[in-house]
């Protein structure tokens, strides 16, 4: 995969932006069942996507087959339950990021995010060649 630093502060706009509603979800919305079980994992795909975008110029299907990858290894290494398994006390900021409870659910929920991300890159491309050849 090609890399190269840059910084692109819309990208990182949007990661701030994420980030919060991230938050929001985990500290005000935890009743609301269907947004911290699944918009939140939908959500921090996209997160992931934006900061990676903030700082590297990379290609975007590769980036987000990636983000999927990594996204299923935490997903994993919650089965495995590495947190605990490091030494993170239970309810620690750690603890909380790595996750503690595996589910095939959250890994469907990373997937959809990576298709909303596969179809908004489509789209972008689209308009821009479009632009470009009027």
């Amino acid at each position: 995969m090609k890399l190269k630093l840059t910084f692109d502060i819309r990208y990182f706009l949007i990661t701030i932006a994420l980030f919060l509603m991230e938050v929001i979800i985990a500290t005000k919305l935890g009743h609301v069942f269907f947004v911290r079980a699944y918009l939140g994992d939908i959500i921090v795909v996209m997160l992931l996507y934006t900061f990676i975008k903030s700082f590297v110029k990379v290609d975007n299907q590769k980036l987000i087959f990636c983000i999927f990858v990594f996204s299923c290894l935490v997903e994993f290494a919650q089965y495995f339950s590495i947190a605990e398994k490091l030494g993170f006390p239970e309810g620690s900021l750690m603890y909380i990021v790595i996750g503690n409870s595996f589910s095939w659910i959250d890994i469907l929920c990373y997937a959809a995010g990576c298709v909303l991300l596969y179809l908004y890159v489509k789209i972008k491309d689209s308009k821009q060649e479009n632009v470009r050849l009027n």
